[in-house]
């Protein structure tokens, strides 16, 4: 089973990228405090598709808190001659937790973010 649940801060702003057959991208750095005596980060990459992209790039920016859902994702490419590798998480779910202008929370679930 492939699921991740992550809570933590942006440490980017959204880039949104359009893609190729009305394909949308959104992309940020999350920051994972860790539980221990040292402190620290943990830097996470999410992704977004489509609605959801345009809904966190609309409504997201650097240190905003949220709650991410999802599943990992590996890949890897080559690039100036060298073997590069990545792992990031594909977003099913983001939950806004930091206050709206209006005081709430806000939550874009997959079934809306999947709308086409």
């Amino acid at each position: 089973m492939n699921v991740v649940t992550l809570i933590g801060n942006l440490c980017t702003d959204v880039d949104l990228k359009e893609l190729a057959g009305d394909k949308r991208v959104a992309s940020f750095l999350l920051a994972i405090d860790r539980p221990s005596k040292d402190g620290g980060a943990d830097f996470v990459r999410i992704s977004a598709w489509d609605r959801q992209a345009e809904v966190c790039a609309r409504y997201l920016g650097k240190g905003k808190r949220v709650a991410v859902d999802g599943r990992l994702r590996s890949r890897s490419w080559e690039e100036d001659g060298k073997r590069r590798s990545a792992v990031e998480v594909v977003a099913n779910r983001v939950q806004f937790l930091s206050p709206s202008d209006g005081g709430a929370s806000a939550e874009v679930p997959f079934e809306e973010a999947a709308v086409g």
